[in-house]
């Protein structure tokens, strides 16, 4: 396994990365909350697109993995910054953007910022404006007075231990929702979600279909897939979104 490489960012992050160089356009994978690049799905593009010969980018956010910084301390904008560093810096010419779950919502402000470098965006459960609609409005009022209080709550996971939640986080993202404002997506999308997915709501896919403007995005529903989307018929499914949306560029 190659050494890993480090960026350091204007914000003051070091943030950790493998590149792997080779023909454009270069797939850039954007994980999920507390997620890491070495997790499955990045791992896998990463020797999908070194077989093929394509460039691939993988990386972690502030907080994450081995970059520098604090979980508890980040929100969406900072690792929004840091998705913004990681593909001026580490990139050039066209991207195919892979982002999960969280890292759905980062491609989609990627995508508001740097629209004229996407060739091709897929979403695997994504979670746009979850801090609002998933966090946010599922909290109790008890719930809310901590947050005000404390600053923080604790939330429950089915996928690992429990969200430290802090104010910042949900202040932040009210800051960065996508689902209440025009969202051109000028290049072709595809989105997959599972159906046994307890992280993210199908209707939540369906809703992003139906709010971008996007002359050609599609939603692929599995059933029984759940927010992992990693088995190997997922990790296919991927694959083939790729390359659909590299052909349809």
């Amino acid at each position: 396994m190659p050494a890993t490489d480090f960026l350091e960012t204007a914000q003051g992050q070091k943030l950790a990365y493998h590149k792997t160089e080779g023909d454009g356009p270069t797939m850039v994978f954007l994980g999920g909350l507390k997620s890491d690049m070495e997790g499955t799905k990045a791992v896998h593009l990463e020797a999908w697109c070194r077989a093929r010969g394509q460039a691939f980018l993988r990386f972690d956010y502030s907080g994450h993995g081995e970059s520098s910084g604090t979980f508890d301390e980040g929100c969406i904008g900072d690792w929004h910054a840091d998705t913004l560093a990681a593909v001026d810096d580490l990139t050039t010419g066209p991207l195919i953007v892979v982002g999960s779950s969280m890292g759905g919502w980062q491609a989609l402000l990627l995508a508001r910022e740097r629209s004229d470098r996407i060739a091709g965006l897929v979403t695997v459960a994504a979670a746009p404006d979850f801090t609002e609609d998933g966090w946010w409005a599922s909290f109790d009022d008890a719930q809310k007075i901590c947050l005000e209080s404390d600053g923080y709550i604790e939330l429950p996971s089915d996928y690992m231990e429990p969200y430290y939640v802090t104010k910042r986080m949900i202040m932040d993202g009210r800051e960065r929702l996508v689902l209440r404002s025009p969202l051109s997506l000028p290049f072709p999308v595809r989105c997959l979600q599972g159906t046994a997915d307890t992280a993210v709501k199908t209707e939540t896919a369906v809703r992003l279909i139906e709010h971008a403007t996007c002359e050609d995005m599609r939603l692929l529903l599995v059933k029984d897939a759940d927010h992992r989307f990693s088995d190997g018929p997922c990790l296919g499914l991927i694959e083939q979104a790729v390359l659909d949306v590299m052909e349809a560029a």
